[in-house]
């Protein structure tokens, strides 16, 4: 069990053995429960159709908000950074999760990514502004520019504010930065 806890993102050695001896002291039908729920997430959880983030539903439910603003869609690498952003409560338009960032070195091309779905998505619809939501690092800045030349001839493009640590992932930046982050954005040249 400790083994299994350590390939999870962001455990270490001695999380993963603090989480098996929790679970050992929990009651059997709480660790049923808990079991059930990997199982089920698993088994109901896929991609939004539109934005490409998780949902249980055809379109989730952020997409299917007719309170966000149409003009504004923000592109982010992935849920998580889409997590992190809504946590601000600051940003009131619409995602696209692009699957993860251009990566040569990698081997992950823009093909590999949702890349053709977001153009046809802002060449399709009534898009203001495109904020490129991307972490600050050499994949992040390749991936908005290419984006950025793409997406230029059908609307405005943005980057959030370099408010964040270069290197830094979104998920781990704290609201208060990600809101002036936000809030911070310029145009993409």
């Amino acid at each position: 069990m400790i083994d299994q806890f350590e390939r999870l993102p962001g455990i270490g050695p001695r999380t993963a053995q603090r989480l098996a001896l929790h679970l050992l002291r929990q009651p059997e039908e709480q660790i049923h429960s808990f079991a059930n729920a990997l199982l089920a997430a698993r088994s109901q959880v896929g991609q939004c159709q539109t934005c490409f983030h998780l949902s249980a539903e055809p379109i989730c439910e952020i997409c299917r908000n007719p309170e966000r603003s149409n003009g504004l869609l923000c592109v982010v690498a992935d849920s998580r950074d889409l997590l992190a952003l809504e946590r601000t409560r600051e940003y009131a338009g619409y995602y696209h999760v692009l699957g993860g960032l251009i990566s040569p070195m990698d081997g992950i091309g823009p093909e590999m990514l949702q890349v053709s779905s977001l153009v046809k998505r802002v060449a399709s619809a009534e898009i203001k502004e495109v904020i490129l939501a991307l972490t600050p690092s050499v994949e992040g800045d390749t991936t908005s520019l290419y984006l950025a030349r793409l997406l230029k001839p059908f609307t405005d493009v943005s980057r959030i504010a370099y408010g964040l640590p270069v290197g830094s992932e979104l998920e781990y930046a704290d609201d208060v930065t990600l809101s002036r982050a936000l809030e911070g954005r310029r145009a993409v040249e």
